[in-house]
């Protein structure tokens, strides 16, 4: 039952999130203002190309949707919106599909916009500073590292590319300064919206947000000389603010709220019909479309790119060509799929950014489709080339990992064996690494194949299969799985190898378990192979070594015996004195409980012999008395002196 006071805690908390008002960022309304805009626009506009690319780039700004990784994001998120839309309201469904129109035909404008401005911040930097400095003005500035708005793409013709600091533009409207006029806190606005500013009641910096001494206005004239002569050099005409164009007026006329969004989309004028076509032609059409996208006047809008912005074209294309087209892979002849799935792979190894545009849909389904097929072929190329490809993607993508279905660890455990069984070991050391998919690869039966691998005469094939192994037995269930299949009789001949580290390691998880203890000490030459380790260059082997004899010394005395035949005694006093911290514990815990377990057995064998009335002649008396090696070597140690423990 729910403790009173944690419900009333509750039930506040509910109260608290009924009257709770969330509020959108200036930045989350300016964009929402741009998007209504560009969907009451008249779509018969012999400038609605360049008016799209201008709304988008100015939105995509403000929401920093900035990277193929946010682009792509923002289209998952679209298609999601759209399918929980009741299909009752074919509105809204609509505006959606307008949307992801949008990202599609104009996403790559977005990084090349991007692109752009941070090469053009960085090649002007140095030149601003210093003629700030010259200037003598002092004031505080913030440069940012993401610039791109409509406003300045009103003002700059599409061929310069030139990109304002953004120093020059007005914090309020983010608008090149006609008038720019410092205040009292020595920020600088374009006059006109400071005034404004003003004139609504306001007494704070709307930058600094702190509250100002006065309300003056003071002419920034060199603040404004320098804009003057970065519009010179750009070619760029600054029109005055206090005339405002049309398209301004249709934003800053809209509802200053996302929230009422979709409530006054009455008059839309989407420039397309978008009531047959599906989500899935939208996220695979307008590729030709969107490398060529003309203004008005006809301009090429990617006639201009530097090195950057192909290198983030790059990216955006792999998504648009080869992984869309993975999702129809089925659709190709074999032989083609076969190139597909190369040329993938190539693009994957070259890019580390390609993994963001994966999805199940997209790429991991199609992908185990194929490596099932290949299987069923036999085809050894086309089965090493899938793994490769799914090796590199697991690697690259974490968050993709969850994408794998049961088919995939079941398929990965059926190639074990086959020509391919490098590379699916290889995906299943990493796989192994999530929990997730440890649950899965266990589920599939695929342990069985592990550990049969063992029996491998690849010395590279007996160390990965170690390392799935040391990660599965951090799970105390699945140890005694591994255990029920006869895994340590096969790791004791690895125990005298270069991988005997990891073997040991294995060892020890596996040693948490009863059936692992029994194990290890049943098993014939596991405990001398254990001993050796003791000796290794390696501090931490000889803790994992130490800490198996210390595990299984203190189950059964029968086990102390067992260690104590191979004089173990030296080697653990001296990782007492040279080991690591954690080795140094262990060696002396390990000493104390074979020294109390030996002098417990010569009490014992007094006790019988007490019991016994031997002979006084017997030849054997004083042979059974004579203490042992082990016995005299801890003698000498103080720590370690004999004490007969009270009855």
């Amino acid at each position: 039952m729910l403790p009173l006071e944690l419900g009333e805690e509750i039930s506040h908390i509910m109260d608290d999130l009924r009257h709770a008002t969330f509020t959108l960022e200036s930045s989350e309304e300016e964009a929402g203002k741009a998007v209504r805009g560009l969907l009451h626009q008249d779509a018969s506009a012999t400038d609605s190309v360049e008016y799209e690319v201008k709304a988008l780039q100015f939105a995509a700004s403000k929401l920093h949707i900035t990277s193929p990784k946010t682009i792509l994001i923002e289209k998952k998120s679209i298609k999601k919106l759209h399918d929980k839309v009741s299909d009752s309201d074919q509105k809204k469904k609509k505006i959606l599909k307008y949307l992801l129109y949008l990202l599609k035909k104009y996403g790559n404008l977005i990084l090349q916009e991007q692109s752009s401005n941070d090469y053009d911040q960085r090649e002007g930097a140095f030149a601003f500073q210093k003629c700030r400095h010259n200037s003598g003005f002092s004031q505080s500035v913030e440069v940012g590292s993401r610039i791109g708005s409509w406003h300045r793409e009103d003002q700059i013709d599409f061929s310069s590319r030139a990109t304002p600091h953004e120093e020059f533009k007005c914090p309020i409207s983010s608008r090149l300064m006609y008038d720019p006029v410092v205040i009292a806190s020595g920020q600088t606005f374009e006059r006109i919206y400071i005034q404004k500013w003003f004139d609504e009641g306001n007494d704070i910096c709307p930058k600094t947000k702190k509250r100002l001494a006065h309300l003056s206005l003071t002419p920034n004239m060199a603040m404004k000389d320098l804009i003057s002569k970065w519009s010179m050099r750009h070619g760029v005409t600054i029109p005055d603010p206090t005339i405002v164009p049309e398209f301004l007026h249709s934003w800053e006329a809209s509802s200053t709220s996302i929230a009422s969004f979709g409530s006054s989309m009455n008059d839309l004028h989407l420039p397309m019909d978008l009531s047959n076509m599906s989500l899935g032609s939208l996220d695979t059409s307008y590729n030709s479309d969107s490398s060529n996208t003309k203004t008005a006047d006809g301009l090429n809008l990617n006639s201009v790119r530097t090195k950057d912005e192909h290198k983030c074209q790059s990216y955006a294309s792999i998504h648009e060509t080869d992984l869309e087209s993975l999702s129809r892979l089925a659709d190709l002849k074999w032989e083609s799929q076969c190139e597909a799935i190369e040329d993938i792979k190539k693009h994957l190894n070259n890019s580390n950014e390609a993994c963001q545009f994966m999805s199940s849909d997209n790429f991991v389904e199609p992908l185990v489709r194929f490596l099932k097929d290949a299987n069923d072929l036999h085809d050894v190329r086309a089965q090493k080339a899938g793994c490769q490809l799914l090796l590199a993607y697991v690697s690259r993508s974490r968050s993709g990992i969850s994408y794998l279905c049961k088919e995939a660890f079941s398929l990965l455990a059926t190639v074990l064996g086959s020509e391919a069984t490098e590379e699916s070991l290889a995906i299943l050391e990493v796989l192994s690494g999530h929990q997730y998919c440890r649950d899965k690869i266990e589920a599939s039966g695929a342990l069985t194949s592990i550990v049969k691998m063992l029996d491998s005469c690849n010395r590279d094939f007996q160390e990965r299969v170690i390392k799935i192994l040391c990660n599965f037995s951090s799970n105390i269930d699945i140890c005694s799985l591994i255990v029920s299949l006869e895994c340590i009789p096969k790791l004791v001949p690895l125990l005298d190898s270069t991988i005997g580290g990891n073997c040991v390691l294995l060892l020890k998880n596996l040693c948490n378990t009863e059936e692992g203890k029994v194990s290890v000490a049943e098993t014939n030459g596991c405990i001398a192979s254990i001993v050796k380790l003791l000796a290794s260059d390696s501090h931490e082997d000889q803790e994992n070594a130490v800490a198996v004899l210390l595990s299984l010394c203190s189950q059964r005395v029968q086990y102390c015996q067992l260690v104590m035949d191979e004089d173990v005694i030296p080697a653990l006093f001296h990782i007492s004195v040279n080991g690591n911290d954690m080795g140094k514990a262990s060696a002396l815990e390990l000493l104390r409980c074979l020294r109390d377990v030996e002098y417990d057995y010569v009490d014992d064998q007094a006790c019988i012999r007490s019991d016994i009335d031997f002979p006084s002649e017997s030849p054997n008396l004083s042979e059974e008395k004579k203490p042992s090696k082990t016995s005299r070597f801890l003698g000498k140690i103080s720590m370690f002196k004999p004490t007969r423990k009270k009855k």
